[in-house]
């Protein structure tokens, strides 16, 4: 199973990205997925998901309003629309696909998550 995070880049304060994940897994639409992002130095922490049905996001409390993600079964993809950039957002993205299908709820916890992408390198200068 392959997850291939794109779209990173060096942006100015206030920018913005669209970070994509194409994936290979097959059972991709009833999964949830979520992104994830190390800033250098630090750990990995949460930073959305959204369910498999589509119907529910969870998202950082630092990127609410600032984050949007988003799915398309068809494609096997997902999406994490980045605007306003702070340079806190500086880090590595890596998007994530749940370790059961049709979970229930999202989950924050990366255990929860079975496969993991690549990341891909936001970089946000002041």
């Amino acid at each position: 199973v392959q997850l291939q995070a794109s779209g990173g880049g060096l942006v100015q304060t206030g920018g913005s990205l669209r970070l994509s994940c194409a994936t290979s897994l097959r059972t991709f639409s009833i999964r949830n997925m979520g992104w994830f992002r190390q800033a250098p130095g630090r750990e990995r922490v949460f930073v959305a998901a959204i369910s498999w049905s589509r119907d529910r996001t969870r998202y950082l409390d630092s990127v609410k309003g600032r984050f949007t993600i988003s799915r398309n079964n068809a494609e096997n993809t997902v999406y994490l629309q980045i605007d306003s950039l702070k340079p806190e957002d500086t880090a590595d993205y890596y998007c994530a696909a749940d370790s059961i299908a049709m979970r229930d709820f999202i989950s924050t916890v990366q255990t929860s998550y079975e496969y993991w992408g690549q990341g891909t390198l936001v970089t946000v200068s002041s």
